[in-house]
């Protein structure tokens, strides 16, 4: 019998309320509870089997309604979570992150830690949910990581080309741990507006 693939839907979050003074806490925007739905629409002809979900609540709270749809609970790992940003000051902290994954701000986290904990998370989850599919609730630098991880091309005007998009919503195929296939399923572009 023929290996199934497993197939991992992230899910980024769609437009949280801004300023916010908890990262962890923040919550969508009323536009960004509206747009959740286009994470509904995309996925709810589709057979899912978990959802998986940083702790952090805008991305909670964009697959809950989907997670709901498809009567499941939401399955949380802290290690899912978003980098912690500390001071940004100067114009190429942006550039400097990506160009070297151990660059970090005063009080924040670098990629490299980002990347190494939501790698340890998901290689757990390709390993637990072998041959099926389920959704992961995300944030932007954090999924970004996952995607450099298995293309490491993938650097800073790839993150900037997504920067805006929330919500995002890409699906990744795999055979054990190996990628087969990406595909963006759908987004709003937060740039344009």
């Amino acid at each position: 019998m023929e290996k199934k693939p497993t197939t991992i839907i992230f899910v980024r979050h769609a437009r949280p309320v801004h300023p916010y003074h908890d990262d962890r806490n923040k919550p969508l925007s009323d536009e960004g509870l509206r747009e959740r739905q286009v994470v509904l629409d995309t996925l709810k002809d589709r057979k899912i089997d978990a959802f998986l979900c940083s702790p952090f609540k805008r991305s909670i709270e964009t697959i809950e309604p989907t997670a709901a749809y498809f009567g499941m609970e939401i399955k949380t790992d802290e290690r899912f979570r978003e980098r912690k940003v500390g001071d940004e000051a100067g114009k190429d902290y942006l550039e400097n992150r990506w160009v070297d994954f151990d660059f970090v701000e005063k009080d924040g986290e670098n990629l490299r830690s980002v990347q190494d904990r939501n790698m340890e998370a998901f290689k757990e989850v390709l390993h637990d949910y072998e041959g099926k599919t389920v959704v992961i609730g995300t944030h932007g630098t954090a999924l970004s990581t996952i995607l450099n991880y298995y293309d490491n091309s993938f650097g800073v005007e790839d993150f900037k080309r997504i920067m805006h998009w929330m919500p995002y919503v890409i699906e990744m195929t795999f055979d054990g741990d190996r990628l087969l296939e990406k595909k963006e399923l759908a987004y709003v572009d937060k740039s344009l507006k």
